[in-house]
């Protein structure tokens, strides 16, 4: 009676020194035969624009959240909005880093006044990684959350003049 062990697969979560970013990621490595059961005959790969996406909406999904990104990409952000049939990008403010099977999220906020910053950025940081890890099925092994701003009540009765509306 002999036993067989399965190969062990090289953690190779993190890009080596030198090598490009990888656009997708192999979640799954497949192998193809007819004797491997359905489920296993191919590769499923992820583009990073899918975590990216991913991790944007859920962060948005948390009370306290007023916007995403940091002044610039802000601006710019503001502008396209504006643009008849331009869509919100919900990649703003999202920088992910994504190995084989590990993730890492970087996120910029900006928090409405009054909100408590610290519960704001943990509940951010638990549903994202909730949503990452159940949609994509990769480890997320960090999400660093980064306040550039607080929305100001003001802030808005400005912006509306600034649109020429004198009244809401």
């Amino acid at each position: 009676m002999s036993t067989q062990t399965a190969p062990v697969a090289k953690d190779v979560s993190t890009p080596r020194t030198g090598e490009a970013p990888r656009a997708t990621t192999s979640v799954s490595d497949g192998r193809a035969g007819a004797d491997q059961p359905a489920a296993n005959r191919g590769r499923t790969s992820i583009a990073d624009i899918v975590v990216v996406k991913v991790a944007g909406i859920a962060a948005r999904e948390i009370p306290g959240v007023y916007d995403m990104g940091g002044g610039l990409s802000r601006s710019i952000g503001a502008v396209r909005d504006r643009v008849p049939g331009g869509r919100s990008n919900v990649g703003r403010g999202v920088k992910v880093e994504v190995g084989e099977r590990q993730t890492a999220i970087d996120l910029d906020l900006v928090v409405e006044y009054g909100a408590p910053v610290m519960d704001v950025a943990q509940d951010v940081r638990e549903n994202v990684v909730s949503a990452v890890e159940r949609i994509t099925g990769l480890e997320v092994v960090e999400v660093n959350v980064t306040v550039n701003d607080v929305r100001l009540p003001d802030d808005e009765e400005d912006s509306s003049q600034q649109n020429g509306t004198r009244v809401e």
